[in-house]
């Protein structure tokens, strides 16, 4: 019996970051604040730059907590529908190639976004991870937490509630 060659190992990341890429590149919101995202297999890591305009008190300095709130909101959504398109991919239903901003399934709509603010975030490069508690056809809740220079030490943590989108009728 004659296997297929399995695909290339360099193959699979590029299709892959090449998924993220054109997920978080569908969201505008992402590029105005520049929020990233690093993959390792399928584990997703925001990482949010240090910019002057995130500074909400300049006499402490503080980030905003808008900016806060809004890099949890983002990190805890990317997660979401990248756990979906992977998914997806990894059962070929969709072929990365044809993933564009204006060809990708359809983003999770908040419901509800609890912030935790635990301490000031500093003047520096912030980082974040989610974690999705439950997913279902309808609903799904995340839990998402970030830290700057060490991870035991949080400056933020949200849980959030999302309303799933409707699965795309094919045909």
């Amino acid at each position: 019996m004659n296997r297929p060659k399995p695909e290339p190992v360099q193959q699979v990341k590029q299709r892959r970051d090449a998924a993220l890429r054109a997920l978080v590149s569908g969201v505008p919101y992402i590029q105005f604040l520049g929020i990233q995202f690093e993959r390792r297999g399928d584990e997703l890591t925001g990482l949010l730059p240090f910019d002057e305009k995130l500074i909400g008190n300049p006499l402490l300095p503080a980030l905003h907590g808008g900016v806060t709130a809004a890099f949890l909101e983002v990190t805890a959504i990317i997660e979401l529908g990248w756990s979906f398109l992977w998914e997806d991919m990894e059962a070929r239903r969709i072929d990365p190639a044809s993933l564009d901003p204006l060809h990708l399934p359809r983003l999770p709509k908040t419901i509800d976004f609890t912030v935790d603010y635990l301490r000031s975030g500093l003047p520096r490069d912030a980082y974040a991870r989610a974690r999705v508690n439950r997913s279902g056809r309808r609903y799904a809740s995340v839990h998402v937490e970030a830290w700057q220079d060490n991870r035991s030490r949080l400056f933020a943590q949200a849980t959030g509630h999302f309303l799933m989108p409707e699965p795309e009728a094919n045909g």
